[in-house]
């Protein structure tokens, strides 16, 4: 198996560019196939959970070809409606081809979805809003069942804003007969790129980004041709790294205005941070200092994604921060791996009380999810010594190549394969 080693103690100096975004291009990748034609999307990233996606289109009838840095999507012919259970269980993502497939042929069958154990995630939210659309949907333990004779748009309201609920309702509702609303959705940036996607594509939906989304169905859907959006979780990721090893980092992206709050907080540790259209600078030459109070909300507060990452920077700030986790219960699996290096960090149910230390220690850690993956990344840069991290096949869901983006910057950082 593959792992991460890292010597920490590097300050990071320089400017790389940021891949585009893992969280918009999946659901986009899923409303591809409601258009019978040709699709390609620019600066595609190219993580594992992409390699999944392509696989589930492929295994229902699309043509997927990669060229550089971008993809080409044939859904000219869907030859299937059931969605094979071997990529959906590997993948979260892979239940917004519910609301897709809905749209495209008016039935589906798809298992419960899998991906990074970070809580239960349920998906009664999406069951419920999709019923309103005149589905019926029959379900067991292992499989979903949808179909419809038509799709009729409704008024929904979600009692929560969950971000693959929005998604899935978008994608059914796009081609449904009539208007749907959506209150309360969500207003996460992938949400509004999603829309931005559909209406060059074709379809009629204002509203994106606010709590209140307007969908009018439309018939048919054209080529185009799409560059997706940088991944801001990804430029959150190597923020926090300056932010925790010092030094003075420019990173390059159209994302800039969506990390709002994770700059918001760093400022408060102590960084500097320039915001332009197309970049972000951030220098660091001192100890990063506590936070009283980090909180994760939905959009636009912090993100539940970077959590993990700015944990491990405030391992070694001077004095005492309070994480508040609101989104996933099970967020807090990277607190074992980071005592392993030395962490002083207390959990009571959702609350995370970090008290920092002199300094971190060089240890084998393992990746257990996504972004707590990345967290372990950081901390190894900040120890003192070697840090090795396996179960990085979690990190390489998101992050296109860690080990050279971070290599760039002058961190002496490898993937090692063992």
């Amino acid at each position: 198996m593959a792992f991460i080693e890292v010597i920490g103690g590097r300050h990071l100096q320089g400017e790389i560019p940021i891949q585009g975004s893992k969280n918009a291009v999946l659901p986009i990748l899923a409303a591809s196939i409601l258009h019978n034609g040709i699709t390609r999307i620019k600066n595609c990233p190219k993580i594992i959970d992409v390699y999944h996606m392509i696989k589930l289109l492929e295994s229902i009838g699309c043509i997927v070809t990669w060229e550089q840095n971008g993809l080409t999507i044939d859904a000219t012919e869907i030859n299937y409606n059931s969605v094979d259970k071997k990529y959906v269980s590997s993948m979260r993502s892979s239940i917004i081809l519910l609301g897709s497939l809905l749209g495209r042929n008016r039935s589906v069958t798809i298992s419960y979805p899998g991906g990074c154990a970070i809580g239960a995630r349920p998906i009664d939210l999406h069951l419920k809003a999709i019923k309103e659309m005149n589905v019926e949907v029959i379900h067991n333990e292992d499989i979903i069942f949808c179909s419809t004779s038509h799709l009729t748009g409704a008024k929904i309201v979600l009692s929560m804003p969950s971000v693959g609920a929005t998604e899935n309702v978008i994608l059914a509702a796009v081609k449904a007969d009539g208007i749907t609303i959506i209150d309360n959705a969500a207003m996460e940036p992938e949400i509004t790129e999603l829309c931005l996607f559909l209406n060059k594509m074709g379809a009629r939906i204002s509203g994106a980004g606010s709590k209140t989304i307007m969908i009018e169905g439309v018939e048919k859907f054209r080529d185009i041709e799409y560059t997706l959006v940088s991944d801001r979780i990804v430029m959150g990721t190597y923020l926090a790294a300056v932010a925790g090893t010092g030094g003075c980092v420019t990173l390059r992206g159209n994302c800039c205005n969506e990390n709002g709050a994770v700059i918001d907080t760093l400022r408060t540790m102590g960084c500097r941070i320039g915001v332009g259209k197309d970049y972000i600078n951030i220098c660091s030459n001192q100890l990063p200092k506590a936070v009283p109070l980090i909180e994760t909300e939905t959009y636009p507060g912090f993100p539940t994604d970077m959590q993990s990452q700015i944990m491990s920077v405030l391992t070694i700030a001077e004095g005492t921060s309070l994480i508040i986790e609101n989104i996933f219960e099970s967020r807090y699996k990277i607190v074992n791996e980071l005592a392993k290096m030395g962490a002083d960090i207390c959990v009571s149910d959702k609350a995370a009380r970090v008290k920092g230390v002199n300094a971190l220690t060089g240890a084998n850690v393992t990746a257990c999810e996504l972004r707590g993956g990345a967290g372990l990344v950081i901390a190894g840069l900040i120890a003192n010594g070697t840090s090795r991290i396996s179960g990085i096949e979690y990190i390489e869901r998101g992050y296109e190549n860690i080990s050279k983006d971070l290599a760039n910057l002058g961190a002496d950082i490898r993937r090692v394969e063992d």
